[in-house]
């Protein structure tokens, strides 16, 4: 069996755990590419390829949090184990972490109403942080 199926433990190579480096580093969302820099920086010859695929193989094992900005492009943070949201600045990408309990009732609501179970959802509220007001 792969060790990149969901639900089994990953198995941390050179390449991903130089990458999950990196984002241990970071506390701001980074795209691959950003990352990609970080890593070349420090000497790091991993391809931007195997950046991508090790982004998405962390985030299909819940080890990052995902978020896609106005231009579509995905961003990377290493985030807690508790389920949040995120408040994002559009001006400097400051992110703030956040609990919802009024979405999360809703979410039920909005599952049980329309007969969904095993519902999971993501929310990411952006705007303008007071610092860059």
């Amino acid at each position: 069996m792969p060790d990149h199926s969901p639900g089994q433990p990953l198995r941390l190579t050179r390449q991903r755990q130089a990458v999950a480096d990196a984002l241990e580093d970071d506390d701001q969302f980074r795209s691959a590419r950003e990352i990609h820099a970080v890593l070349r920086e420090r000497g790091n010859a991993i391809g931007l390829a195997t950046v991508y695929r090790t982004l998405q193989l962390l985030a299909d094992h819940d080890e990052v949090d995902v978020i896609r900005s106005a231009d579509g492009e995905a961003g990377y943070r290493r985030c807690s184990d508790t389920h949040h949201h995120h408040l994002v600045c559009r001006t400097c990408g400051a992110t703030v972490e956040v609990e919802g309990p009024a979405v999360e009732r809703w979410t039920r609501a909005m599952a049980e109403e329309h007969g969904y179970d095993e519902v999971s959802h993501t929310l990411e509220i952006f705007g303008v942080c007071a610092r860059c007001r």
